[in-house]
């Protein structure tokens, strides 16, 4: 956890304060705030391209699906990639670094916006980040959101998801998103490194290795990586049996229906064996006084815990190698680090948000 003052200048009515929960994601952006206002948007943005696109469009920044839709007449940006700022590694000189660093402090700015914060409010925000996010990242994401907010905190992804539903003991958290997969184990006390576990392997990799696959299988077809998110995100499973899976896909141009359930499968599963790791690493090097416990408290969530059978998957692993295991799915997947991270602002004392401002 690490936090920072905010240059913002200060509003005529201090007393006034928004906290906000911000899950700041490589597919989806969500916010939380005290207001009682919830949204999501996809981590979209563009800028037209020219005069022409600027007059068509009659907006200077696109966000989300909309942005997505007018991508051809937009500079396009996914500004976030394996959960952090793409570009963020490097020492900011990269013109590249540059663009990235502003789709995402537009990408924020809107977010924030759509939280419909007052004028003379006060902001105080957390925001999640991957559980392993390397000091320059968080500084990056500490940049890209200070000039819209008062008082910023960054948390782990996985813990904020475990705060917002009180599991702050004995508790395995798995936050399947686009970029990354995060595991965090909880125990009563801020979770250090050691209880933490980031991998590459979520949504992003099923879709890359679906688009190869389905290469192979539908020879001849036009397939944009757009198509097999869709695909994926409509139909996507880990199980056994499934009913067919016929998408269309223009093969010189026509409509050509294909059955695609076997790679579907494949694509999903091969997050599978990477988190399954991830499990008996924190398991195993756990107390094993409480290991038990902590083996039949798994809770799945994020967007790729709505895979069809991967619940029922990762118990059946869990119990091979781990002799036993329970997992729950989250409720809410798309506000659940949200959510959490509006519960930790509201949880920190007035003090320590006066103390960083």
């Amino acid at each position: 956890m690490s936090e920072t003052p905010s240059p913002r200048l200060r509003p005529t009515n201090p007393s006034g304060v928004l906290y906000m929960g911000i899950d700041l994601g490589t597919s989806r952006t969500s916010v939380a705030a005290s207001n009682g206002v919830r949204e999501s948007v996809a981590s979209y943005v563009g800028y037209p391209k020219d005069v022409v696109a600027k007059k068509a469009l009659k907006k200077d920044v696109l966000f989300g699906d909309e942005a997505l839709g007018n991508r051809l007449a937009l500079d396009f940006y996914r500004p976030l990639a394996g959960g952090v700022i793409q570009h963020s590694d490097g020492d900011g000189s990269n013109p590249d670094a540059k663009r990235f660093l502003k789709a995402t402090q537009d990408l924020i700015r809107h977010a924030i916006s759509l939280a419909r914060p007052k004028q003379d409010e006060l902001i105080y925000a957390v925001v999640g980040c991957p559980a392993q996010c390397s000091l320059r990242n968080k500084s990056s994401i500490v940049e890209a959101v200070r000039p819209v907010v008062d008082s910023v905190m960054i948390v782990s992804e996985p813990f904020s998801v475990a705060y917002g539903l009180d599991l702050l003991t004995d508790c395995l958290v798995i936050d399947i998103g686009a970029g990354t997969t995060d595991l965090c184990r909880m125990h009563g006390t801020m979770p250090t490194a050691d209880d933490q576990v980031t991998t590459p392997f979520a949504g992003d990799h099923v879709d890359q290795t679906l688009l190869e696959l389905l290469k192979k299988k539908c020879v001849g077809a036009a397939i944009s990586i757009q198509m097999v998110k869709d695909l994926k995100e409509k139909f996507s499973f880990v199980g056994e049996k499934r009913d067919p899976v016929a998408v269309d896909l223009p093969v010189n141009g026509k409509p050509t229906r294909f059955e695609v359930a076997a790679e579907l499968r494949e694509a999903c599963r091969s997050i599978v064996p990477s988190m399954v790791d991830a499990i008996h690493q924190l398991i195993a090097s756990f107390d094993p006084d409480f290991q038990s416990r902590l083996k039949n408290h798994v809770l799945l969530g994020g967007g790729g815990s709505q895979m069809g059978g991967l619940r029922e998957m990762l118990e059946v692993e869990m119990r091979e190698r781990l002799g036993e295991g329970r997992v729950v799915r989250v409720d809410e997947p798309t506000y659940g680090g949200a959510n959490g991270a509006l519960k930790i602002a509201h949880d920190m004392p007035p003090e320590f948000w006066e103390k960083v401002s």
